[in-house]
């Protein structure tokens, strides 16, 4: 009874601290985050006591710590993700520095770095200092092929597209501006709608994949098509004999194994990539648990290190249950449409939606490039699982409504294509599925193979939990409305 009574005390002095911080962040913090921090994130149990002088204490330097790491974390979420990401990519030769790296072949089970690839395109792949100079983009003609070349800032958000959409089929040579350059362009090159609010960035070309050549295995047209994809900084543009640009180096992030890594991450990132000047009141908040460009996570007190120990953990597993739970997302028949801000969410300062943007994507599309719709859940809002079966269906006329193609492709938890005995991994409107009389179109999604005359429609499912996304690439006006309802999955006894 005694400790009860102690630990309401606590705990309406630790949710007062927890409206505080909501109150002072308010404008940039959604409401659900603050919900999900006091309901979920802000455990009060007897270890948190001390009985060695006979009264009850609260390290309240820790609770505050964590209650404020949270929120922290999730907003610095893309400045611990991705120095690991770059250097992943970097060291496992995925990715070029200022040169593209392209993908020979579609991705597979093989990949095993997450970030949800798609299965319909091959990649390619640039990480680009911008801090000195801008980096020209040249591009070929390509008249009858879908291709896109995503631009995104070390945040995440998208500042300049170049493809059929943005930019038309014909050649073209495109500056690439970071935040530091003021200067004027050769005529020969073309200035992009925007610039990267950060040194770093990177961008993500995708050149579309004809159906005839995944299933011969010959690439040897798209192959051709990117080795004319160019990445030249402007300096050897304009000489050509100019000597190499320096700038700073890709470093290692700190060892997964020390638990303060994500937060010696994002301090370190923070100084080569700094945020937004209109989150310094965030920023100022945050120094106070030692949170920031340069600053040093050791020199915290020994209360405040575990509270951000805590904070990492559950900040991250918060992110991922927002997620799963569709936060910021429409839900149609257990689908969940992207948030309108998805590409640019920095814009909307909702800083869990773009947490969650990469956690689970690394990068995303501006819409009216592409809408990733996602499912984890069947018809009846159960987790979907390999341990079950399910069918997708679409009614006659209810495909998804694009200007170029559509495909939904399988991942398991870990957010990586799934091994299977057919390497399948993804169906869509290029696929040689089987449509039965009435028009409709089914797809079998289970682990093991449904019979013979559904083979052709079969999507392999993991052992254990999954999710999904139907890509919709140049969508029609129906699904960027997100007035289009996708099918829900049923569940088959």
């Amino acid at each position: 009874m005694f400790f009860g009574n102690i630990a309401n005390m606590i705990w309406r002095g630790v949710v007062a601290v927890a409206i505080a911080i909501t109150f002072f962040v308010g404008t940039v913090t959604p409401p659900v985050l603050a919900v999900n921090l006091s309901a979920k994130t802000i455990p009060i149990t007897t270890e948190n006591f001390s009985e060695s002088d006979g009264s009850a204490s609260l390290d309240w330097e820790e609770q505050y710590a964590y209650t404020l790491g949270v929120q922290a974390f999730i907003y610095a979420f893309p400045w611990t993700y991705m120095p690991k990401l770059y250097w992943d990519l970097y060291t496992a030769g995925e990715v070029g520095l200022n040169e593209f790296v392209h993908n020979r072949k579609l991705k597979d089970a093989t990949h095993t770095e997450g970030g949800s690839p798609n299965n319909d395109t091959l990649y390619s792949f640039a990480i680009l200092d911008l801090g000195n100079e801008p980096i020209v983009l040249s591009v070929p003609e390509i008249p009858e092929r879908y291709y896109t070349m995503q631009i995104a800032d070390f945040k995440g958000d998208n500042f300049a597209y170049v493809g059929k959409r943005a930019t038309g089929t014909a050649a073209g040579n495109y500056a690439i501006v970071g935040p530091n350059w003021q200067g004027e362009l050769p005529a020969d090159v073309k200035a992009l709608e925007g610039s990267s609010a950060t040194p770093w960035a990177f961008i993500a070309g995708r050149t579309l994949v004809l159906e005839e050549e995944r299933q011969t295995d010959n690439y040897k047209e798209i192959h051709e098509i990117q080795d004319q994809y160019k990445l030249t900084p402007l300096s050897q543009w304009i000489d050509p004999e100019a000597p190499p640009p320096t700038g700073p180096e890709l470093w290692e992030p700190y060892p997964s194994e020390d638990p303060l890594a994500d937060w010696k991450n994002i301090n370190r990132a923070m100084a080569d990539n700094p945020p937004d000047p209109y989150d310094a009141g965030l920023l100022t908040l945050f120094e106070h648990i030692g949170i920031g460009p340069g600053l040093d996570i050791e020199a915290q007190s020994p209360s405040t290190k575990r509270g951000l120990a805590r904070a990492a953990v559950d900040g991250l597993q918060l992110i991922e249950d927002a997620f799963a739970a569709g936060y910021n997302q429409k839900q149609v028949n257990g689908w969940n449409y992207p948030s309108p801000e998805t590409g640019r969410p920095s814009a909307a300062r909702d800083w869990l939606t773009r947490a969650m943007q990469a956690q689970v994507g690394f990068l995303a599309n501006d819409p009216i490039e592409a809408v990733y719709l996602n499912v984890s859940l069947d018809g009846d809002g159960n987790p979907l699982s390999g341990a079950n079966r399910y069918e997708l269906r679409f009614e006659k006329g209810q495909q998804p409504d694009v200007n170029e193609f559509w495909s939904v492709t399988m991942y398991n938890s870990d957010y990586n294509l799934v091994d299977n005995p057919i390497d399948r991994y993804s169906l869509g409107d290029r696929s040689d599925m089987e449509t039965a009389a009435d028009g409709s179109l089914t797809i079998y999604i289970q682990k093991d193979p449904p019979s013979d005359d559904k083979l052709a429609n079969w999507l392999p499912a993991p052992d254990g939990n999954f999710f999904m996304f139907l890509r919709a690439y140049l969508p029609g006006y129906s699904i960027l409305s997100q007035w289009w309802e996708p099918p829900s999955l049923t569940l088959i006894p």
